[in-house]
């Protein structure tokens, strides 16, 4: 028995440490969020300082979280931490892409494969938010190249028919991305509609203006005079 309890107390050891790993870690998780969600809003406002320093923030964060569960595979593959790594891949993309930049590999983000396509299947609603705000000022052709990009985002997920247990639920994004993308085209199809339209009423009203007797040369009789 007292083997017994020099084995519970190395276990013990054991647990402690794993459970301080992941309350550290479950800290630097939400963080690395934190950073990310705040880098997005930026590129939305065109802040491209304040934009640059979150992920720049982001990026320490993600590579302190990687260092710190380098002895906990499991901990490091658990939900919350892929999950936040995910929104490190749809910061950095969602970014570059509104900013017309070269997007950045897996291998530059040093994230699994499947945390890179889930966090790229999530940069379809950001980029459906760029197009709706770029429309509540009227149509423009940047909106066009959005939905392209939309467009090709989708045709890759796609294409990646694989088990969930291999693409972490992959197949689900896919499903809501094609219906983000099929409302972002009714809205651009309406606001062009609108915009024609628009256009349309403009240069009929020039035209009825045009075809309108000139009457500044006529007299007209005031009323106090007498009319015989």
């Amino acid at each position: 028995m007292h083997k017994l309890e020099q084995i519970t107390d190395q276990i013990r050891k054991i647990f402690d440490a794993r459970t301080s790993a992941r309350d550290q870690a479950l800290a630097q998780a939400r963080q690395l969020t934190r950073a990310c969600s705040l880098a997005i809003r930026a590129v939305h406002r065109d802040e491209t300082d304040v934009m640059n320093s979150h992920l720049e923030e982001a990026r320490q964060l993600a590579d302190t979280l990687r260092n710190s569960l380098a002895n906990y595979p499991d901990l490091f593959y658990a939900g919350y931490t892929q999950d936040a790594l995910k929104e490190f891949v749809e910061a950095n993309v969602t970014c570059a892409l509104i900013r017309n930049e070269p997007l950045l590999t897996p291998a530059e983000l040093i994230v699994e494969p499947s945390t890179y396509l889930n966090g790229l299947a999530e940069v379809v609603g950001e980029l459906r938010r760029r197009s709706l705000d770029i429309l509540r000022h009227g149509y423009s052709p940047e909106v066009e190249r959005l939905l392209g990009i939309m467009d090709e985002i989708y045709s890759v997920m796609v294409t990646m028919d694989y088990p969930d247990a291999i693409t972490n639920g992959l197949r689900r994004q896919t499903d809501l991305a094609r219906g983000i993308i099929e409302k972002t085209r009714g809205d651009i199809t309406f606001s062009l509609k609108g915009e024609h339209l628009e256009q349309a009423i403009g240069k009929l009203i020039i035209q009825l203006n045009s075809n309108q007797p000139d009457t500044q040369g006529s007299a007209v009789p005031h009323p106090s005079q007498d009319i015989k």
